[in-house]
């Protein structure tokens, strides 16, 4: 009798002991998969005459996967560029009205530099007739010349004065000349401005139709997966509208929550293990990073349970996990082990 209540006893020993070993350790921390999501939405309003997106797509980033009708717009964008062309073939005919205003000025600067030649000629025969004048007047009152050769003596003098006159007025008349024609010059490279700006303003115009139809395309902004899509090929869209929903999954985190003294043993960069159901009973690890740590405290998720239940104040943390698989769904829950500092070396 005593040996069997022994057996009994040493069997229910080994049971106890084989459920102990058997018990999972409880996890860290609890959390759900998280990823970048990102809509995108039309750019242009319109009809969408081409939309290929579907849930479960995988789409490449700048991959082009729908248009919207800009039939209107690349018409007038052809126009805006008819216009351009017109107006810049104003900029040659204004240069070559600069070109022959400029020879018409650099030719009455010529002859103003002429005349002041002549003049400077004029002026030298001048002073040689009024020294004459002045030696046949002497001669004159000495009655060693003649009245007549006096006459003739003061006619030239005077004559060259006249003359001096006569080509400083055309030197005047040179000079109004060349400063009229400066003046039609300095017009006309401000009319050349003018041309050269509304050249500026009509690439702006070409510029901003062609940034019009480059926005009619729906053009995916990263290499993902669709998760949802909004629209259908044929709708007609507004700009901002919502299309399509995509994440990368290649790369997803998990969010989850810790207590105040489990701050002190976690860190960035630490290593973590995630896992998640595989089902029949059986969980999946999967190896992570910490990469994000609240500063704040926040009240506990109803949806969350950390290691001291009820917590009144939890710290979200993520940890960034590889996931080229695509085990981890986004929403999926998950169970949490820190690996310490030391095991992580």
């Amino acid at each position: 009798m005593r040996t069997l209540e022994c057996l009994s006893t040493g069997l229910l020993l080994a049971t106890i002991a084989i459920g102990g070993c058997a018990r999972r350790a409880e996890p860290d921390a609890y959390g759900n998969v998280e990823a970048t999501e990102v809509v995108v939405g039309a750019e242009a309003s319109g009809r969408l005459v081409s939309y290929s997106v579907n849930d479960g797509d995988k789409l490449s980033a700048g991959a082009v996967v729908g248009a919207i009708d800009a039939t209107h717009v690349t018409l007038e964008r052809e126009q805006l560029v008819a216009q351009r062309a017109a107006t810049a073939s104003r900029i040659n005919e204004v240069r070559q009205q600069i070109q022959g205003l400029e020879a018409q000025r650099g030719a009455a600067v010529a002859q103003r530099d002429a005349a002041r030649a002549q003049r400077d000629a004029l002026v030298a025969q001048h002073e040689i007739a009024k020294r004459t004048y002045d030696r046949t007047n002497r001669l004159f009152a000495q009655q060693a010349a003649t009245a007549q050769q006096l006459d003739q003596a003061e006619r030239d003098y005077r004559v060259l004065g006249d003359q001096i006159k006569a080509q400083d007025e055309q030197i005047r008349a040179h000079e109004r000349q060349i400063a009229a024609q400066a003046q039609q010059v300095q017009a006309a490279r401000a009319q050349e401005q003018t041309v050269k700006n509304q050249v500026a303003a009509a690439d702006a115009q070409v510029i901003q139709a062609g940034e019009r139809i480059r926005k009619s395309q729906v053009i995916n902004p990263l290499a993902g997966t669709v998760l949802t899509t909004y629209a259908q090929a044929g709708e007609v869209v507004q700009v901002g509208q919502p299309l399509f929903k995509i994440a990368s999954l290649d790369s997803v985190e998990v969010r989850a929550y810790v207590t105040e003294p489990q701050l002190a043993g976690i860190r960035l960069g630490q290593e973590a293990r995630v896992s998640v159901d595989a089902g029949r009973g059986q969980r999946q690890s999967l190896r992570g990073t910490i990469a994000w740590i609240s500063s704040q405290a926040e009240f506990t998720p109803t949806n969350i349970q950390t290691r001291e239940e009820r917590a009144d104040l939890v710290y979200a943390i993520k940890i960034r996990v590889p996931n080229e698989n695509g085990v981890l769904k986004i929403g999926m829950p998950a169970d949490v082990q820190f690996v310490p500092t030391s095991a992580a070396r």
